[in-house]
């Protein structure tokens, strides 16, 4: 009789895999808890040692010891190790047991982060380095004033009785957070819409209705099913004639979380605006807002406005112009009293840039299949940075749909794994976002230890008759999401917290919009472009159509930006208690930046992710300081030559390897040689001549 071998957790265990990745073919929903509860058990143990030490504080055995565990020999951050991995499938590869268990979860964690930025021998001896450290380095000195400032931030300041209102505060919105995310995957993925009659297809192009058909398919049912994931949604609102059914589906898209059931977000919202209000206040800041900004680049509340004021000014005009070309032509198609409603836009802004410019996502997604686009984006790294991509199918992988590949630099030398995770599917977060299952940092035998970075994204699915072929604006989202990528995998920093993507929030999307520019440069396009039936490159007059309707309806892009951005600082500027009614403050937060009327029942706060969940609470400005930075950036290379290797190399050791070991001003100034301004944005987009 054979005895069963005990089976180990996973995360106890040396990985034993290519590069040292999660194993994630041998990873149980059971492991989770048990291998949190030991880390949090471990945390503990290490904290206790530094508390306990009786040598005086100093930076290595104090500031290295809390901040950065992985120096230490023979150790290992067993809860980040977890939590990593944990928390990114509750992003990419969700079900209801693993959100019952981040519902579990949840509280303790953030019960042991305060434990921890709240011990006062802690900090005691933290604060001793920061008063009487010796001479640091540049990234020592980082470090030290990241920790320093990070306890004071969390707390360590307070009183007994703040102290414990603050962790009253942060377990509260800790929990909130996560059942705004979970509320809104569970409405996006409730509703479906169901067609079995093929006139009510009316208008759609063959690519919507097979992806509609594997779908129903999918589901078991017969005809077609739309979904409000995006490469479903978008189709449908562009090309489909049956404007109650457009009507339908946009209804169904802007009121999700705002219904009487289990799911509705807006009292969640309000409590986290307050939440987050009074940690402010209680923290010594006005507003939420002045808490967060503190460390941005933007500064403060004035900064904020400014940028976003001078965009509305700058915009605005060609926005409203842009709108009314709209509707004339929707009124020269539907009758001189017809009136555009928001589930029209779409619709008649297609038909008048297939007008003005004979340019259509479907004339181009033949010459975009999604193995070709990848090699494109792998080759434009190549060209740029020299580092090549190799699929390992050794390295395991969280679900089918995900590859995995291996980096190499320009030298040959091992840079990074990275997984590519394509597709929308059932228990996946909608949008698309770049994360790490291990960041890059050196240890004190000197060994690089190089990062792990993962791509998610929803782009279109291949069907029974075709493969993945893609719009335009998916293979821009596949490059913003691999621009964030290249940040993490060229991360050459000591310290991890110091590494690749962990920058100042205002400064983290330069790296990602910058790769966007690269979208409708004939040369890059060239290199990729190719029909994937008869192998033909995308013709030079596609191109040429591409540049010239490239600023179609910028301004009003633009000024939806803003909006989010005018919206996030409403809340976040708050210095009073909010009560006021959701919807209604949301229209007249906005409406500043608004250019066609704002319907009464829909509502984008409840499911405005990035502000409420996502981190981005306010920080959406973010999105237009970057566009700032990335347009200036971008004009070096414009001016050198897109692909040339002395810029690229530049924008690599400056901005890209650099982390954020200094402060991202002094980054950008090094690499661009002064101040961005916000000409350059104004001249991509034909605002200025």
């Amino acid at each position: 009789m054979n005895v069963q071998e005990e089976r180990i957790n996973p995360f106890f265990l040396p990985y034993d895999t290519p590069h040292n990745v999660a194993p994630f073919d041998r990873i149980r929903l059971e492991d989770f808890e048990e291998a949190m509860l030991e880390g949090i058990r471990r945390d503990d143990e290490q904290i206790e040692k530094v508390i306990n030490n009786p040598e005086k504080p100093t930076f290595d055995n104090t500031i290295i010891s809390v901040d950065d565990e992985k120096e230490g020999d023979n150790y290992y951050d067993l809860l980040g190790r977890v939590t990593t991995v944990f928390f990114n499938l509750l992003s990419a590869e969700t079900n209801d047991e693993m959100d019952a268990l981040a519902q579990k979860m949840s509280p303790i964690l953030t019960k042991h982060a305060n434990d921890i930025r709240l011990n006062e021998k802690l900090f005691e001896r933290i604060q001793y380095v920061h008063r009487h450290h010796r001479k640091l380095t540049p990234e020592e000195q980082m470090l030290l004033n990241n920790c320093y400032e990070g306890f004071v931030r969390s707390g360590a300041l307070l009183d007994a009785a703040g102290k414990e209102r603050l962790r009253q505060l942060t377990e509260e919105a800790s929990m909130l957070s996560l059942q705004f995310s979970q509320n809104l995957l569970k409405e996006n993925k409730a509703f479906t819409l169901h067609i079995t009659d093929e006139a009510q297809l009316d208008g759609l192009p063959d690519s919507a209705r097979e992806a509609a058909a594997l779908a129903a398919k999918e589901q078991e049912k017969e005809g077609w099913v739309f979904t409000l994931d995006f490469p479903s949604y978008s189709p449908f609102m562009t090309y489909s004639t049956q404007r109650d059914l457009r009507r339908q589906l946009y209804m169904a898209k802007n009121t999700e979380c705002i219904h009487d059931n289990t799911e509705n977000n807006i009292a969640i919202c309000k409590r986290l605006i307050n939440l987050r209000r009074e940690l402010a206040q209680l923290l010594g800041h006005k507003t939420y807002a002045d808490y967060v900004l503190k460390r941005r680049m933007a500064g403060n509340v004035r900064n904020v406005y400014k940028l976003l004021n001078e965009l509305v000014a700058a915009y605005k005009p060609t926005a409203v112009k842009e709108v009314k070309e709209v509707e004339k032509m929707a009124r020269k198609m539907e009758g001189p009293d017809f009136e555009l409603q928001p589930w029209d836009f779409g619709f008649y802004a297609h038909k008048l840039k297939l007008k003005r410019y004979n340019i259509d996502a479907e004339m181009l997604r033949p010459y975009f299949e999604l193995s070709k686009v990848i090699d494109g984006v792998f080759g434009l790294a190549n060209r740029l940075y020299g580092i090549t991509f190799k699929e390992n199918k050794a390295i395991p992988v969280y679900h089918p749909d995900v590859k995995a590949y291996e980096v190499f630099d320009k030298d040959g030398s091992f840079l990074a794994v990275f997984y590519a995770d394509f597709h929308p599917r059932k228990g996946k977060q909608g949008g698309a976002w770049m994360t790490e299952y291990q960041g890059q940092w050196i240890d004190r035998k000197g060994v690089n230890n190089r990062p792990h970075v993962s791509v998610v994204m929803n782009l279109t699915k291949p069907t029974e008759e075709k493969p993945a072929l893609l719009t335009l604006g998916e293979v821009e989202t596949f490059l913003h999401e691999f621009g964030h990528s290249l940040h993490g995998m060229f991360a050459n920093t000591r310290f991890e917290s110091l590494s690749g993507t962990n920058v100042w929030w205002d400064f983290v999307e330069l790296p990602s919009q910058f790769m966007e520019n690269f979208s409708i440069e004939k040369a890059f396009l060239r290199t990729f472009a190719f029909h994937y039936q008869t192998g033909e490159p995308l013709p030079d007059e596609l191109i040429r159509r591409i540049v010239r309707s490239r600023n179609f309806n910028v301004a009003y892009a633009c000024m939806r930006q803003l909006s989010f951005g005018l919206l996030d600082m409403a809340y976040y500027t708050k210095k009073e208690p909010f009560d006021d009614d959701i919807i209604a403050f949301e229209k007249k937060a906005w409406e500043k930046a608004m250019v066609m009327k704002q319907l009464p029942d829909t509502c984008m706060t409840v499911q405005f992710s990035h502000i409420m969940a996502g981190g981005y609470a306010a920080g959406y400005y973010s999105y237009k300081w970057a566009e700032v930075l990335d347009a200036d950036a971008f004009s070096v290379f414009k001016k050198h030559g897109i692909f040339d290797e002395k810029t690229a190399q530049s924008f690599r050791e400056n901005i890209l390897s650099k982390g954020g070991t200094e402060n991202p001003m002094t980054l950008y100034k090094r690499f661009r040689g002064g101040e961005p301004t916000i000409d350059a944005l104004l001249k991509r987009n034909g605002i200025k001549r």
